[in-house]
């Protein structure tokens, strides 16, 4: 193994990760901007309130994006299993 192929392998594992985070993290962000500017304009500070949607919004992402993320990992997942014996030289 070299450098440069270690240095890809790190590359591709992040952005596989970045990937596969993105429309749950983004869901999230949106849902905690909209209970924020919510809470800001109603004056209501309730703290299950900026919790609750978020949870229910990150559920039905996983939902929606499940078989999506688990496509990804799997195809990434098995390529490394099937080039295992290439990396080991």
């Amino acid at each position: 193994m070299t450098v440069e192929f270690i240095a890809d392998l790190a590359n591709r594992a992040l952005w596989i990760t970045l990937l596969i985070s993105s429309p749950i993290l983004g869901l999230g962000l949106a849902v905690g901007v909209a209970v924020s500017i919510f809470q800001a304009v109603t004056q209501i500070q309730e703290m299950t309130l900026t919790f609750i949607p978020k949870i229910i919004a990150i559920f039905f992402a996983i939902l929606i994006f499940g078989k999506w993320m688990m496509l990804i990992l799997l195809n990434f997942t098995s390529n490394l299993w099937v080039n295992l014996p290439n990396y080991a030289k």
